[in-house]
This record gives C-alpha cells, sequence and structure tokens, in this order.
C-alpha cells in the first residue's frame, strides 16, 4: 500500500489474524468506513462509488481487519482498518462470478477474456484447485466498478493447503504463460499457502528459497509448507 493508516490499537494488542471468515485478497463490503489522521483526499469519493475494501496482510486486534481502499488511478491504494461490526458481506475470489456478467464491451477486455478462456479450458488448467481473480479484475467482478483496463495484468489466487511440488508448478506456471500469451497480458498468480501467500512464478523456478508474505511480515522460507509444521512443534 503507498499510504498506510496508523493503526488504531495498541501494538501490544496485534496479532496474525485469526477469524476463519476472510482472508487476504478476500472483499469486503461494508456499510461504513472509518476515518483516520491522514486520509487521502480521495478515499471518501472511492468508498462511495463501491463500498467494497480488499483484505491486506496485517497484524490485528479484535475487532478489526486490515484492508485495502482502491482509488480510480494506478496509484489511489490506501491501507485501513475496517470494524468487523461493519462488514456486510464477504466474496472470497473462487466464488466471483464470470465476466458474462458484465457488459460485453467490458467482457472484450484482454485481461477478461483470458480469464474466461481458463474457466472455459476443458479440462481446465486449474480445475482441480479453488482459485480466483484478484486486483483490478476480481473488484471489478465483485462490485461492478468499472476497474479493469486494456492494459491491466489478471492476478489469480490459488488455494494450495496441500503440499505442492516444484514440478507441478512449472507445469502449471507454463500453462499460464500459454493463456497469456494468447491474450497478450501477463497473468500472475500467488499461492496461498499455510506460510503465507509465495509467487507461483517464482516457486517453479527452483529458488531454494522464496518469500512468503504472512500478515506477521514477509520471510524467505525453503517450503511454505513443511516449515508451518516444524515451527508448530509437529
Amino acid at each position: 500500500m503507498r499510504v498506510c493508516a496508523v493503526a488504531p490499537f495498541a501494538p501490544d494488542d496485534a496479532a496474525a489474524p485469526d477469524d476463519p471468515r476472510w482472508q487476504a485478497h478476500d472483499i469486503l463490503r461494508l456499510h461504513r468506513l472509518e476515518a483516520f489522521d491522514n486520509e487521502p483526499a480521495w478515499v471518501r469519493d472511492a468508498f462511495a462509488r463501491a463500498p467494497f475494501v480488499v483484505v491486506r496482510r496485517a497484524q490485528v486486534a479484535p475487532g478489526f481487519v486490515a484492508v485495502g481502499v482502491r482509488g480510480a488511478a494506478r496509484n489511489e491504494r490506501y491501507g485501513t482498518w475496517a470494524r468487523c461490526d461493519d462488514i456486510e458481506a464477504v466474496v472470497k475470489p473462487e466464488a466471483l462470478p464470470s465476466a458474462s456478467t458484465l457488459s460485453a464491451d467490458r467482457r472484450a477486455l484482454p485481461a477478461l477474456v483470458a480469464l474466461d478462456a481458463m474457466r472455459r479450458e476443458p479440462p481446465s488448467t486449474l480445475a482441480t484447485f479453488a482459485w480466483g481473480p484478484t486486483g483490478s479484475v476480481g473488484f471489478e467482478l465483485a462490485t461492478f466498478t468499472p476497474t479493469v483496463t486494456s492494459t491491466s495484468d489478471l492476478d489469480l489466487l490459488i488455494r494450495m493447503p496441500n503440499h505442492f511440488s516444484r514440478d507441478e508448478a512449472r507445469w502449471l506456471q507454463a500453462a499460464l504463460d500459454a493463456h497469456a500469451m494468447r491474450a497478450g497480458i501477463r497473468i500472475d498468480a500467488q499461492l496461498e499457502t499455510p506460510a503465507g501467500g509465495v509467487a507461483l512464478v517464482e516457486f517453479a523456478s527452483g529458488k531454494a528459497r522464496v518469500m512468503a508474505r504472512h500478515a506477521s511480515g514477509p520471510r524467505l522460507i525453503a517450503d511454505p509448507w513443511t516449515c508451518v509444521h516444524a515451527q508448530a512443534g509437529l
């Protein structure tokens, strides 16, 4: 996030979120967005236009969820905090509708064309996984607010609770690269692992350690699955 509000709770009260109702990249509809000091001027207009926020990775205190607000411009991103009592609905990436719910001119945008092509492919490249779009594509499908442009990337979240081999990752990355080439866009996939979010392209590259993005902060790890079990003493 380019700008982030100061947390409205004491540092000693903060911990990794443990509420199973929402996870990073989920989209929340709010009936109210609390204002904090140093809030950018565009935030109120953006929230009035689309009363939705995106869950972000950060430590929180009970009763709060860390969220991000999207503005109209690419550089308008604001990290803030919502009260759990203000949440009206939760939309997960894997539950988002297809682009057929949008107008014909919106469906023709390359990122949305690529998403629908991946969903129609028999069998789908991602058929065995729980997955869905995030970023501008996910936001538009959840809110029906025009967000995708002709140059937008297609960002994907793939739930990966169980071990995923490097060979499988390389195969999946190659399949996504082929879709990206046909659509003339970039497709970025993130694996949601027990250790946090890991870029598929990084894991598939064969690096000894990869960056896992977690609410407590990013960290380099060798295996996004076994390291969590080791820390838990399992």
